[in-house]
């Protein structure tokens, strides 16, 4: 065995490689994530820069030394800043859906508590245990409108706030499900021909960023009632 390496797999008493891969599997999930929200987290300081924020501001914000803002900054400043994000929740990329999808399926499994089957989906995405694949946003598609099913008839005799509540999920997921399963503009010209089609200028921010900012949208539309 190269470099005296013994072989564990069958010895007793010792740790073996299938026992180590499953071992530091979650870490790696972990540590993946962590990296990942580095990189979301300098993404979102450019874009606050773009909105005009102080960097003492976003220090605060951001639980950062001004030094380190000041960094990261400076790390990526360009001659030509990018002109501020589109915050308006009616986008149509598929990003900026997923991203409000997410914030709609966490609202309903705080919402409902432990009753909601949306939940273990909602909190594997958020600690990126799950990514955003087209297989996992469909599986999270399918729990949601199981939830709204089961708590639209649940809601019928509740009181008028708790209805309220329970028809802006209903309207956010059917507006979110009308987008995702129509492809955008841009891309239905492009598919048609990709020639002739007039270059559409693509959203502002990674799909990372766009996913988190409709998230937070979304969720803070739902509580406001608007």
């Amino acid at each position: 065995m190269a470099g005296g390496e013994k072989d564990t797999r069958h010895s007793p008493g010792a740790l073996t490689e299938e026992q180590a891969e499953r071992m530091l599997a979650g870490m790696n999930d972990v540590i993946r994530a962590g990296e990942e929200m580095r990189g979301l987290r300098a993404e979102m300081i450019q874009m606050f820069i773009g909105f005009g924020w102080t960097q003492d501001r976003i220090a605060r914000l951001t639980d950062m030394s001004q030094p380190a803002v000041s960094k990261q900054v400076n790390k990526h400043r360009s001659a030509d800043p990018a002109p501020p994000m589109d915050l308006s929740l009616d986008q149509h990329d598929v990003p900026w859906l997923e991203g409000r999808l997410w914030g709609l399926a966490e609202d309903i499994s705080e919402t409902y508590a432990d009753t909601a089957r949306c939940t273990r989906c909602v909190s594997a995405l958020a600690r990126g245990r799950k990514h955003f694949t087209p297989e996992n946003v469909d599986e999270l598609r399918r729990l949601v409108e199981d939830d709204l099913r089961r708590y639209d008839r649940e809601v019928s005799d509740a009181h008028p706030d708790a209805k309220a509540l329970s028809r802006a999920h209903r309207d956010a997921y059917d507006e979110i499900s009308r987008g995702l399963d129509v492809p955008s503009r841009q891309s239905a010209g492009q598919a048609a021909d990709p020639a002739s089609a007039p270059a559409a200028a693509a959203p502002l921010g990674s799909p990372s960023a766009r996913r988190t900012l409709a998230h937070r949208i979304q969720r803070d539309r739902l509580r406001d009632g608007s």
